[in-house]
């Protein structure tokens, strides 16, 4: 009888423990699920103007954000350059080449050794996507990315699609970039030294002219809508701070190889 006894109790206790380590477990996993973390700030140094402080935004762009992160916390945009300044418009940086033409690959990325180049889909309304409603306003940080409706007004996707890591803040507002770039983040401390970077020397890019072409003046002899810097302001690094939030790795796709498209295009009108 007490053997017995002994048994039940020895049972209900264990069932008691068993209950308890559920409700442990059910509990870590809830507040898991329902603890809001504050949005990550992307603190972005440029050697010789000052400090960027970026507040980014995972609730309206979640796979641009894990990308752009994924690559700084991995170094990638440290030494780089912005390679494009506008004033009134915007600054542009983050290419490995810096002349904007680089593309980042997997290895930046994941560090797997693998060089192939990839990109990541556009976040915003002309994508189908409907959940981002960031504006282009002064201080907004978007990504770049390439057009190839020039080509063909059929590579809309291609073009919407093709955005890697380089990225722009806007300098001033620009209501016509509404819905037609991904927006992640707001700049909230360090607009005097977008201002500045936005107001450096520029020059034209040598892609841009035809061999021996001098750039157009204007009647002062100044050069007319120029935008690569002659010394162009470099990222020690950008860091960025999750407040312990995991926002994990990007989906990548493939990028559009407009050469080989081009190839196939005049190849095809030749035969």
């Amino acid at each position: 009888m007490k053997k017995n006894l002994a048994i039940k109790i020895i049972m209900i206790i264990a069932i008691i423990l068993v209950i308890v380590g559920i409700c442990y477990v059910s509990y870590g996993i809830i507040q898991k699920l329902i603890k809001k973390y504050p949005n990550p700030i992307a603190t972005i140094e440029v050697e010789g103007y000052g400090t960027i402080k970026v507040e980014l935004y995972p609730d309206q762009a979640p796979n641009t954000v894990a990308n752009f992160i994924a690559l700084a916390n991995r170094g990638f945009y440290n030494g780089l350059t912005f390679h494009r300044t506008i004033p009134g418009f915007m600054i542009q940086g983050g290419d490995k080449n810096g002349d904007g033409t680089g593309s980042p690959t997997l290895d930046d990325l994941l560090g797997n050794g693998d060089t192939s180049e990839y990109s990541i889909e556009g976040e915003m309304i002309a994508n189908n996507y409907t959940k981002n409603k960031i504006k282009m306003k002064e201080g907004v940080i978007a990504m770049a990315r390439s057009d190839y409706t020039g080509i063909s007004s059929s590579l809309t996707e291609e073009s919407y699609n093709s955005a890697g890591s380089q990225f722009f803040i806007m300098h001033k507002d620009n209501e016509s970039l509404n819905g037609l770039y991904t927006g992640f983040g707001k700049v909230i401390e360090g607009m005097d030294v977008v201002d500045a970077i936005a107001n450096v020397e520029v020059t034209y890019r040598t892609e841009d002219l035809a061999e021996g072409e001098e750039a157009p003046k204007d009647e002062d002899g100044n050069a007319l809508t120029a935008d690569m810097p002659i010394n162009k302001p470099v990222i020690t690094s950008i860091t960025v701070e999750t407040f312990g939030a995991n926002y994990g790795m990007p989906d990548t796709v493939e990028p559009f190889n407009y050469y080989n498209y081009l190839m196939q295009l005049y190849g095809s009108s030749l035969n």
